[in-house]
């Protein structure tokens, strides 16, 4: 072999190599960011949960991080049409709940019987085993699906005196045109006075896998939800909407192999109506995605590309606390139970 093919060999080896290098670099930096450790034959949730590694500001407070039990709402004049059942004598909550129909709702709104307590005085969801000294029913006027219309009225009536008849009562219904204005008025204003907030976090060069997204928003509070894909910030309430909520693609999650899925972008939402204003909500929404998209390398966006600047988050902010304001004048407070079933 001439010294001329040696060269000829060595060139043309290095050259692969070369290549071969190369491909593999650009696979690295294209492919997406995983989680500082994958755990096999763990399901990807337990493998997400599992980095305790803290991150300042912690987002989440003790409180939140145990929530307290919720104390279910009463029912209430301000956002529901109600009829008094007058009782001969004392029922059973036994009685009462053997007298509920089988679906608790009236079209698309909640209708709810409760009891007066014989030893509390004090109305309550009926349980067995307590005695009761009367008894209401009652429809919710509106709620994000609109006011209550008259077919659904009918249908409340229709299914309070089957209850009042069954325990042997008397009832008295409100006038219905009137409880549909009511419904209406209460819509209008609801819906002028919603707002669900959304940002979009947006990779700046290399994607994220779904453990990378987990990590990362789990160093601030967020914990694994119900759906693939979606991840919540506690409150401080049990039962009660989530702070904040994270949502990526359901696809990518389920995927057979989570960690090479390519997600670019992931959005973080505020519920306002939902959550109490006294937990600085907005104030962990914007904390959150600056803090995230600075561990990630992203960007916070409106959704539609547009990069969100300080004064443009300082003008939400402002927004939102004439919107609070407005909420408190109406007595349905941002977080309180009126507020949470009529934004639902």
């Amino acid at each position: 072999m001439t010294s001329l093919q040696i060269s000829l060999l060595v060139f043309g080896a290095f050259t692969v190599a070369a290549v071969i290098g190369f491909n593999v670099w650009t696979s690295s930096k294209n492919a997406p960011r995983q989680a500082d450790f994958e755990l096999k034959g763990v399901s990807q949730d337990k493998t997400d949960n599992a980095s305790t590694e803290p991150v300042e500001p912690q987002l989440v407070s003790d409180l939140g991080s145990l929530p307290l039990p919720e104390k279910k709402p009463f029912i209430d004049p301000l956002i529901d049409a109600i009829t008094p059942i007058e009782l001969e004598a004392l029922v059973s909550g036994d009685a009462i709940l053997a007298a509920l129909p089988p679906t608790r709702r009236v079209g698309t709104k909640p209708f709810s019987v409760e009891g007066l307590n014989e030893s509390t005085g004090e109305w309550e969801a009926p349980l067995a085993g307590r005695r009761y000294s009367a008894a209401q029913a009652a429809v919710q006027l509106a709620n994000r699906v609109g006011p209550i219309n008259d077919i659904e009225f009918s249908e409340f009536v229709i299914k309070a005196q089957a209850v009042a008849d069954d325990l042997n009562g008397e009832t008295v219904f409100p006038d219905m045109l009137d409880e549909v204005a009511r419904g209406r008025d209460l819509d209008q204003f609801a819906s002028a006075h919603d707002a669900q907030l959304s940002f979009t976090l947006c990779a700046k060069a290399s994607a994220w896998s779904p453990g990378y997204i987990h990590q990362h928003a789990a160093r601030l509070g967020f914990v694994a939800g119900v759906i693939p894909g979606r991840m919540v910030m506690p409150g401080a309430v049990q039962g009660a909407a989530p702070i904040l909520s994270l949502v990526f693609d359901t696809q990518a999650a389920m995927a057979d192999d989570p960690a090479l899925s390519a997600i670019r972008e992931f959005t973080i939402s505020l519920d306002v109506p939902q959550i109490n204003r006294t937990e600085a909500p907005f104030s962990m929404l914007r904390d959150a995605s600056k803090l995230l998209a600075q561990a990630m390398d992203g960007v916070v966006t409106d959704g539609g590309g547009h990069v969100l600047s300080d004064a443009e988050l300082d003008a939400i902010a402002a927004d939102l606390e004439q919107l609070y304001d407005a909420l408190d004048q109406r007595e349905l407070s941002a977080g309180s139970p009126q507020a949470r079933r009529i934004f639902s």
